[in-house]
């Protein structure tokens, strides 16, 4: 009888990247949080893993054998953080004692689901062992 990972590891292994590309992210931000300008930005982690983001992929054309192929993925559902302080004159929006709670939350979050996934394998080596660790 064969068994499907998939089915068998659940929503997990989707939580798993998108907490991965949530990091990014959050990290961009902390990052630019002295940039003039910057605008932070994040998306909802559980529409996104609902399938309720959609990706779409555009390319560049090349005209020359010598042009760099470039291509990008645009998340429709990353959206820009609303602040909670005025404005202080620059226009950057990054506020960085909340974006690393949120950073801080996220890793917490991954890290479960690394554990779970982690557990879930365990479980299946056991039974697949006979017990047997």
């Amino acid at each position: 009888m064969a068994i499907s990972l998939d089915n068998y590891l659940g929503m997990q292994t989707n939580a798993i990247k998108l907490r991965i590309e949530r990091s990014e992210v959050l990290a961009s931000n902390i990052a630019n949080a002295d940039t003039p300008g910057y605008k932070a930005k994040d998306f909802d982690f559980h529409a996104a893993l609902s399938g309720a983001r959609k990706q779409y992929t555009t390319s560049l054309e090349q005209t020359d054998a010598k042009h760099l192929n470039a291509s990008s993925t645009i998340n429709d559902g990353l959206q820009y953080r609303i602040p909670t302080q005025p404005d202080t004159g620059d226009g950057n929006t990054v506020e960085l004692q909340a974006e690393r709670n949120e950073f801080l939350q996220n890793q917490l979050r991954f890290n479960a689901s690394v554990q779970f996934t982690t557990d879930k394998i365990t479980g299946l080596k056991k039974a697949i062992n006979g017990g047997q660790g």
